[in-house]
């Protein structure tokens, strides 16, 4: 019999906030988490693009002395993520935890200490690599530090999809729970790439904007001036239950979460199938696990990352799903506002749907002043009310490789 999955916590950091309260109320007030970056590094390396969107509130400011020493930035962004998402679902440590999960992702990995390590190499000797080199750079690394500080004993697992990957490991979570592999599950993504080498490849290869005289406003999904995605980082982390243990337990409930799905574009390493079918397959059986229609979508959180053809080939995706109707659905493109956090990102526009469904509003697209007239939809530029009644959202990451995945929510 099929198990109702629901989200029980949430805990994020991000451009925008350092929770998911401030992170909310920076995105409908219409606040951009891109600035300049004043790290020396961008001058010595003369890196063609001078600004990201870096977390809000450094991880020190978190993080005890001891773990920001001990982790990659990546890790230390889930850890904070983590024991937000922990505390907000009003778990405690008399959960047993041969009964709690982790699935994990990420995009890139612990690329800080990587570098950071190849530096020290070359510059101080192979005796002054640090021993936990290792154990920080690996991707797992983020799944590993959550489950040792639930402590979580059922599994912990980690996806790399590229920018899918945080909405593939809450999809992970999803099929985990219905199998009864535990009762709890924490899935959710990271990234911590704000680094110049990813910065310069990024940038080689045209998908970064370059419009460093105007930084707040660089990232424009939809916008006909769009010139590429603005790099970010952060994490964001949900904690999904099984309905019975979760009203077991006396549980607040924000959303279910309905579905999810996988699929393969099997096209190119970096474009997106430009007629959008490997997208729209993820969006179909996303919708068909919910037992749901196109017709019951009230909300979508685009992927649209502001690249030219990207935001492009997602609308196909969706007219092949919608038909008609797909100029007549609320979409907001987050995006604009938090930047790309690449692994990171589905996590944190999970987070944002499902915050849109509790409110019952659909948060805004910043800085689309020219919508492209090649994409004919109903993008919210201003926080908008969704209508009374049960509801439906999907969230879409698209990644590298022509990976696809695709969440449903519903409100309870």
């Amino acid at each position: 019999m099929t198990k109702k999955i629901v989200v029980t916590g949430m805990g994020t950091t991000n451009p925008l906030g350092g929770n998911v309260g401030d992170t909310w109320t920076a995105l409908l007030a219409g606040e951009s988490g891109v600035r300049p970056l004043e790290q020396e590094w961008v001058s010595k390396y003369e890196i063609p693009v001078t600004f990201a969107a870096q977390v809000k509130v450094p991880a020190v400011d978190a993080l005890e002395r001891h773990e920001v020493k001990r982790l990659d930035p990546g890790s230390q962004f889930a850890l904070i993520a983590a024991r937000e998402a922990w505390a907000d679902a009003g778990l405690s440590e008399d959960i047993d935890p041969l009964r709690v999960g982790v699935d994990f992702a990420t995009g890139i990995g612990g690329v800080w200490t990587l570098l950071d390590g190849w530096d020290t190499l070359r510059e101080r000797g192979p005796r002054r690599v640090l021993p936990m080199t290792v154990p920080m750079l690996m991707p797992n690394a983020p799944a590993a530090a959550i489950s040792m500080h639930i402590p979580s004993r059922a599994y912990a697992r980690t996806v790399v999809s590229a920018c899918a990957s945080g909405t593939e490991s809450i999809t992970n979570a999803y099929e985990h729970l219905q199998a009864g592999l535990a009762d709890v599950v924490l899935a959710g993504g990271t990234e911590a790439a704000i680094h110049p080498m990813p910065i310069a490849a990024f940038a080689s290869m045209q998908a970064l904007s370059r419009r460093n005289d105007d930084p707040t406003r660089a990232s424009r999904p939809y916008d006909t001036a769009r010139d590429g995605f603005v790099l970010g980082e952060g994490a964001g982390v949900l904690v999904l239950e099984t309905e019975e243990h979760a009203k077991a337990r006396g549980a607040r409930i924000y959303a279910e979460l309905a579905g999810g799905a996988v699929t393969s574009d099997s096209y190119h390493i970096t474009a997106p199938d430009p007629e959008g079918s490997g997208a729209a397959r993820a969006m179909k059986a996303a919708l068909e696990q919910a037992g749901a229609s196109p017709a019951d979508v009230a909300h979508i959180n685009a992927h649209a990352t502001s690249t030219p053809v990207g935001d492009v080939a997602e609308f196909h995706a969706l007219e092949r799903i919608f038909g008609d109707r797909v100029g007549q659905i609320p979409v907001s493109a987050t995006k604009g506002a938090h930047g790309h956090l690449l692994g990171g990102t589905g996590a944190l526009e999970a987070i944002l749907t499902v915050k849109a469904l509790a409110e019952r509003t659909a948060p805004p697209t910043i800085n689309l002043d020219d919508k492209d007239p090649e994409v004919a939809l109903d993008v919210v530029t201003s926080p908008r009310e969704l209508p009374a009644g049960d509801l439906l959202a999907i969230s879409n990451s698209f990644g590298f490789g022509g990976h696809n995945a695709v969440v449903a929510f519903r409100t309870v």
